[in-house]
């Protein structure tokens, strides 16, 4: 099998809406993660984390505020590319 890595971008104002969120939207938004984990089994292989105020990392060495908001990732295997988006179908994030 393959690993891919899926990496979950967010404008500007749902990420501001997300750092609003109540406690309670909050354990209902995850209730609706987990059961998507549940449903991709040991296929997914890193469920991941949130990613906030990212960086670049240029190779010169330079860094600086990124201008794309990269909110999340997670890590599938599956045998090809059509059965890891297979696994994303009912992800609460792409809905």
């Amino acid at each position: 099998m393959e690993k891919y890595i899926v990496i979950y971008h967010a404008p500007d104002e749902l990420m501001d809406q997300s750092a609003n969120t109540s406690p309670e939207e909050m354990e209902k938004g995850m209730e609706s993660r987990m059961a998507w984990a549940a449903k991709c089994g040991d296929q997914l292989v890193d469920l991941g984390n949130p990613l906030m105020e990212g960086q670049k990392l240029f190779a010169d060495g330079r860094s600086g505020q990124s201008t794309r908001q990269v909110c999340g990732d997670s890590v599938l295997q599956a045998e090809n590319i059509e059965e890891a988006k297979g696994l994303l179908e009912g992800h609460p994030h792409l809905e």
